[in-house]
């Protein structure tokens, strides 16, 4: 029998983790913004997972973890596919051509990709006042992210949409080898497994010039590797496997404003009162949809 009170420790726990991990992701587009700079998109890509790789391999034989077991390795390919490839290399392709904080409408609608990826793929069931929640705090982001972006929806829109089907997909198949695999391990045996095509790649597509890359280039490059692709995992992982996917999602609703504020700080973009009223409704929103989280009866 549970203790009293121990679910909503529990997640609230979850949250707080995925939370750590929202803050961390939040930089992931500012940061890529000055990697392009300097580097090819294909470069950035591979080449945070790359470096990643390093220390997530010291780890693993640090704490001598084995290789996970056979009923968690479809899903951790499918989950490496879409976090370690397929998010990063979509994202930077897309800032090729639209500014860091156009990318909240991937942002703003992640967290809903990531609740129906959870359903699809691991079979959660949240409440129909959930889903409402839910399709609210996306409408409310976008609403933001068009009045706020310069933009003219283009290809630059059609590859943050396939980033965010990417992190969904990936972020819903590692909280199902939860079990198995624990979420640092998870991000670990991802960059390490697919470090032989980031590593070979990289090494396909370098160029001098790369050597005489700015220090903001580098930096923001260092940043995605340690943080964006290996450190943020750490808490994002665990948070959706204690708090559960659906509901820790929801957090990255604020994902958004961290990045806008992040972009208004680093790269020097305007950002006005409205943008942090909607950040405010977002925080209502998010509120209300853990409050509705509970499986459908």
């Amino acid at each position: 029998m549970k203790p009293p009170g121990s679910d909503g420790l529990r997640q609230l726990l979850g949250l707080s983790l995925g939370f750590v991990g929202v803050v961390m992701f939040g930089g992931t587009l500012p940061m890529t913004s000055l990697a392009l700079e300097a580097f090819d998109p294909w470069f950035i890509a591979l080449g945070r997972a790359a470096i990643a790789a390093v220390p997530a391999a010291l780890l693993l034989v640090l704490f001598r973890r084995p290789f996970p077991p056979r009923v968690a390795r479809g899903s951790l390919a499918i989950a490496a596919a879409g976090t370690v490839i397929g998010f990063p290399a979509f994202s930077a392709f897309a800032l090729q051509t639209v500014p860091a904080a156009h990318g909240a409408i991937v942002l703003g609608l992640l967290p809903l990709a990531t609740a129906i990826a959870a359903v699809v793929i691991n079979g959660e069931r949240p409440r129909r006042a959930f889903w409402a929640w839910s399709t609210l705090g996306a409408v409310l982001v976008i609403a933001m992210a068009v009045r706020d972006a310069e933009t003219v929806p283009g290809w630059g829109d059609a590859f943050f949409v396939l980033a965010g089907a990417s992190a969904a997909i990936g972020y819903a198949h590692y909280a199902r080898i939860a079990p198995w695999v624990s979420g640092w391990e998870s991000i670990s045996w991802a960059l390490v497994l697919t470090s032989p095509l980031t590593v070979t790649v990289c090494a396909l597509i370098w160029r001098p010039e790369y050597l005489a890359a700015p220090l903001p280039a580098v930096l923001g490059l260092l940043y995605t590797a340690l943080f964006s692709v290996f450190l943020g995992f750490f808490f994002w992982n665990a948070g959706m496997a204690i708090g559960g996917v659906a509901r820790v999602a929801q957090v990255q609703l604020l994902q958004t404003f961290v990045t806008i504020a992040l972009a208004a700080l680093i790269l020097g973009e305007s950002v006005g009162m409205t943008t942090w009223a909607f950040a405010v409704a977002v925080a209502f929103v998010v509120l209300m949809a853990r409050r509705s989280a509970g499986r459908a009866h």
